[in-house]
């Protein structure tokens, strides 16, 4: 059975470089394969693990749907559904420490329920295969209201030093009790959290009932990092959000 670490958070808040760095730290444990999902129609998680997605669950959709209104030939009499499967199979990148399963964007018109309710299917039967399993999911709340986050070990709620940031926090923290969602554990982070406000910070979270687990500082090295499209994989080991979040990871005693 895998162990699961979720991200969720209002956008902006630098979930991805969070959720790429906590596949490192799994990779780096020996606690590997890890299957890396990136639920996020705005796929870039990729590029925070310096791979090329060369296809994506949209476009399988788009693609089964367009062959299935035209009639076109079905390789070796396969069903849609075998074809499809096959074809998830074939999307998966995979790399040295993990492989990714990207949702992106759908192509044609309407919303991301049947991509996200596919990506949720096949995580669910690809997990079996990996003892980690780490999602980036899309920014805000819709996803956990279509209730597309399934079972999750480890739901990090990632925020940035805003009140708005870590007021999405609370509503995602309210959400998941709401409706009911399998997750064992929660945690609060702050990202890129200002030298020499960590006070000011927890009053403020204090104030809307969010109790910080963790904060990972400002750190140029992973700013830069960003900047020139590198790899968090690649980042040097005295950054010092590596080092923090390595830090609450450690204290979490992932097994």
């Amino acid at each position: 059975m895998s162990y699961v670490i979720g991200f969720a958070g209002k956008g902006g808040t630098g979930k991805t470089s969070l959720a790429g760095l906590t596949i490192r730290f799994l990779m780096e444990k020996n606690k590997g394969p890890v299957l890396a999902v990136d639920a996020d129609s705005n796929s870039c998680l990729n590029e925070a693990l310096g791979v090329d997605a060369h296809s994506t669950i949209g476009k399988l959709r788009e693609e089964s749907l367009t062959a299935v209104r035209s009639g076109g030939a079905r390789p070796g009499g396969m069903s849609m559904e075998e074809l499809f499967d096959y074809q998830v199979q074939q999307s998966i990148i995979e790399s040295k420490g993990f492989d990714l399963l990207v949702m992106g964007r759908p192509e044609g018109p309407g919303c991301y329920c049947a991509a996200n309710n596919i990506i949720r299917k096949y995580t669910d039967k690809l997990s079996d295969e990996y003892p980690y399993v780490v999602i980036d999911n899309e920014a805000g709340m819709e996803h956990l209201s279509r209730k597309t986050t399934h079972k999750v070990n480890l739901l990090l709620v990632v925020s940035d030093a805003s009140k708005k940031g870590i007021l999405t926090a609370k509503r995602i923290d309210s959400l998941v009790d709401e409706l009911k969602l399998d997750v064992d554990k929660r945690l609060f982070l702050i990202n890129r959290a200002p030298d020499g406000h960590d006070g000011d910070i927890k009053a403020t979270a204090g104030e809307t009932g969010v109790k910080i687990s963790g904060m990972v500082p400002e750190d140029k090295a992973l700013f830069q990092y960003d900047m020139q499209g590198k790899s968090v994989l690649e980042l040097p080991l005295d950054s010092v959000a590596l080092k923090a979040l390595y830090g609450i990871l450690n204290a979490m005693n992932i097994p």
